[in-house]
């Protein structure tokens, strides 16, 4: 009888030991849960600052890092009144390259052009879509050429091609806005770019410049 009360008593030593381990590792649980919490709760006000001081920077570069600019843009010419409806006729364009009004039910794929765009209404589409169109005299130098390839290259929303009769060396269009330039490296070349390329002035801002028609060389 007595060797029993020993097991007995032996049974339930083991079983408070197994219980005060089980609560302690759960303690040490709650501990570690507890740290982690607290950690992370430090953590927010850091991850806040760096947002706040890298996030209004990168959204406002755009198109390899060009900065949007932060005020206008001299020399920018603003057309109002502008007609958007799908017609399949040409068009006679009060602006030359135009800067909006009816067009083709389909756009003009986005890219770099060595030859002049023809019909130009599926590029006045494009620009719907927010696409800015550079245009250059076709006697342009090969080096002011190359700069504003290099300008346009690798944007999606970018369209460049040569156009005879323009009112100057370079012009570059959005839909309602429009600049002259007499060089490639006039410096408001790529802030129009930056600025207004799926800018504020865009009817259909999202909508592709891809998936029309036009195959551009690069």
């Amino acid at each position: 009888m007595g060797e029993l009360v020993m097991g007995k008593k032996k049974v339930a030593s083991s079983d408070r030991a197994a219980r005060v381990a089980a609560m302690r590792a759960e303690q040490a649980r709650k501990e570690r849960r507890w740290r982690i919490g607290i950690a992370a709760a430090a953590a927010i006000p850091v991850v806040a600052l760096v947002v706040a001081l890298v996030l209004p920077l990168a959204m406002g570069m755009r198109s390899n890092e060009t900065p949007v600019a932060s005020g206008p843009i001299e020399g920018v010419q603003t057309f109002s009144g502008l007609t958007a409806n799908h017609v399949s006729t040409a068009v006679q364009y009060a602006q030359h390259p135009p800067v909006g009004g009816d067009h083709t039910g389909y756009w003009q794929n986005c890219g770099i052009y060595d030859e002049p765009i023809d019909p130009i209404e599926p590029a006045v589409h494009s620009l719907e879509h927010g696409a800015v169109w550079i245009t250059y005299d076709p006697s342009l130098s090969s080096d002011e050429v190359g700069t504003l390839r290099a300008l346009a290259r690798n944007k999606p929303y970018a369209m460049l091609s040569p156009m005879e009769g323009l009112p100057a060396p370079i012009v570059a269009s959005a839909w309602g806005l429009q600049i002259t330039a007499e060089s490639a490296s006039d410096e408001r070349l790529p802030s129009f770019l930056a600025t207004y390329m799926q800018g504020p002035q865009t009817p259909e801002r999202g909508a592709s410049c891809f998936g029309g028609v036009g195959t551009p060389s690069r």
